[in-house]
């Protein structure tokens, strides 16, 4: 065969097809680029020749996954928004034994939280036993600039997207103490990165603390917290929290990123 002929279903050596890998591959890059790209943009960053990027593109644009714009770039397909949905509860589910260890060792509830868009969704909780706990409903949507999840969700963003972002939301008050300045929302993620985790101090709720810390390594871009009456969630009770939700956060990240499910 010549060198420059592919096999129609090359394997790696791991047992995976290369083309669908190579499909996904894509489909990554065109999420990174912001969702549109042009074949030449995908050859340059991926390393592979115009021919079979185009056989790939082909293939998903009949699948329903990318469309072809009139300007003859190609964008992510709506036919990806029901595979996004369908994880993105699987996700929930898959972090709730975490959220319940969370929940086991310190006594307030637990959360899980993704950036969808401008906004940030709850996709899981374990409620605290103690009889005033908080509660968040699940599928509830939130401002990130009044949450500890949202800081920590964009506390590696790049700074102009942030304020781009802010631009886009506003930063409404949703009580005395929220922070309505994008350059202080700024300053409070400096904060995150330094010290490795969020707070939310009676922002988006009086009386309420909440402790949140990115998932390393996940696939799409999530936090876990926990929230409990400013009472409890006292300075003294962050030292001792803290250590905790970023344990949990490291062993929920290996089983988001096993392929196995053996995690």
């Amino acid at each position: 065969m010549p060198p420059s002929a592919e096999p129609k279903s090359a394997s790696n050596s791991s047992g995976g097809v290369q083309s669908l890998e190579r499909a996904f591959d894509l489909l990554e890059r065109m999420a990174d680029a912001g969702g549109e790209v042009g074949l030449s943009e995908l050859s340059g960053s991926s390393g592979l020749p115009l021919p079979t990027i185009h056989r790939l593109m082909r293939t998903l644009v009949a699948c329903g996954y990318v469309r072809q714009q009139p300007n003859r770039r190609y964008a992510l397909g709506p036919r990806l928004i029901r595979l996004g949905e369908s994880a993105s509860r699987l996700l929930g589910t898959w972090a709730r034994p975490y959220l319940a260890q969370l929940v086991e060792e310190t006594g307030e509830t637990a959360n899980m939280a993704l950036l969808d868009g401008d906004e940030v969704v709850y996709v899981a909780q374990v409620p605290s036993r103690h009889s005033m706990r908080m509660f968040t409903e699940v599928g509830r949507r939130v401002l990130p600039h009044s949450t500890g999840v949202g800081k920590a969700l964009l506390a590696h963003t790049p700074p102009e997207e942030v304020r781009a972002l802010l631009a886009r939301t506003g930063m409404p008050a949703a009580t005395q103490k929220t922070i309505t300045s994008p350059d202080d929302f700024l300053a409070a993620l400096e904060q995150v990165r330094e010290e490795g985790y969020a707070v939310d101090d009676n922002e988006q709720e009086m009386g309420v603390r909440c402790l949140a810390v990115s998932v390393p390594n996940s696939p799409t871009a999530a936090a876990i917290s926990i929230s409990g009456p400013a009472g409890r969630v006292t300075e003294e009770a962050t030292e001792e929290i803290v250590p905790i939700l970023k344990a949990v956060a490291a062993q929920l990240s290996v089983a988001l990123t096993d392929t196995n499910g053996n995690a």
